[in-house]
């Protein structure tokens, strides 16, 4: 099998004034799952935008990575200090790519708790090379489908920006009524990277499809990761919903018209063939969920085999993330 360039894009990294802003929100505003960046060496990690980075893709044989900031981002923020530490973010993750600039692009923050700067810092963030975004499902009680969110839709439709839809912890009201019960940290991995976080991100992506946030932007570009958190696997249920929201088409056509399904570090040869039966090879695209899951350059050979052919393993590699973000 060639050696081909690999592009990784949900590889997360954070801010520590932005997690300091996030500590101190009240306990029912707080995001418990940011106990994961602490755990093992993920901190150090994280934190690192330059050589220690640059070393462990050259380890795992990446070439280039797409930087995005860990979950929640500045979502659970008040209008204000999400506005300017989304600004502080992109500035900071653009500065990394700039003084790296053939092993990063990074994706834009946006201060979504403040719906009517959206538009405006996903502008500023393009100018400054970001080459695409990464939203959440909600800010507080506002549902990303909410009309407030149309013109950051048509604005990322237009702009090319892609918007990566990724898991956030779900809201209060779920947790006490799904994932309590058991113990403490037992609660928080159901209601994060056990299920809660993927059920919350599919729930999130049928949402915008339901609300014919794609019929108005069918321009406009989404990606999943986790193999599609769940939905690629309930298509068949999920097509019965169109008829009842009257749309025009089933979800699963939006599914394959409009979203890019991306790995997560998760490299079950399954989970490929499954998704191939659903969507394209052209809709596939790789990434680590680094440093929360670290593959070796062996791991990742062996599941680039599983692909059919040396052209389909291009664009799964590199060819399909290279188009979608303007490479």
């Amino acid at each position: 099998m060639q050696r081909m360039p690999l592009i990784a894009i949900e590889e997360h990294w954070i801010m520590p004034e932005l997690t300091a802003a996030l500590t101190a929100l009240p306990a029912e505003a707080r995001d418990e799952s940011l106990a994961f960046n602490e755990l093992g060496d993920h901190q150090h990690r994280l934190r690192d935008l330059g050589e220690g980075r640059i070393a462990a893709m050259d380890a795992q044989g990446i070439d280039v990575s797409i930087l995005a900031l860990t979950p929640p981002g500045t979502q659970p923020l008040p209008a204000g200090e999400a506005l300017r530490l989304s600004r502080a973010a992109n500035d900071v993750a653009a500065a990394a790519a700039a003084a790296h600039p053939s092993r990063f692009r990074c994706l834009s923050t946006l201060p979504m708790s403040a719906p009517h700067e959206v538009v405006g810092e996903l502008h500023r963030a393009a100018e400054l090379g970001h080459v695409g975004t990464m939203v959440y499902g909600r800010a507080g009680d506002r549902f990303l489908d909410d009309p407030a969110y149309d013109d950051f839709f048509a604005a990322a439709a237009e702009l090319r920006q892609p918007v990566f839809l990724h898991p956030q912890l779900p809201s209060a009201a779920v947790r006490d009524a799904s994932y309590r019960g058991i113990d403490t940290m037992t609660d928080l991995a159901l209601a994060t990277f056990g299920w809660g976080w993927h059920l919350d991100a599919a729930t999130a992506a049928l949402r915008l499809i339901l609300r014919g946030t794609f019929d108005r932007h069918p321009d406009l570009r989404m990606v999943l990761g986790h193999w599609g958190e769940m939905l690629l696997f309930w298509l068949d249920r999920a097509d019965s919903l169109s008829r009842i929201a009257g749309l025009p088409r089933p979800v699963s056509d939006y599914l394959r018209s409009n979203f890019f399904i991306t790995t997560s570090g998760m490299f079950n040869p399954a989970l490929l063939q499954h998704a191939l039966s659903v969507t394209s090879i052209d809709r596939l695209l790789f990434s680590t969920d680094y440093p929360f899951q670290q593959p070796t350059s062996d791991e990742i050979a062996t599941f680039l085999g599983h692909l059919p052919s040396d052209v389909d393993r291009r664009k799964f590699a590199s060819d399909n993330a290279s188009a979608l973000f303007g490479l």
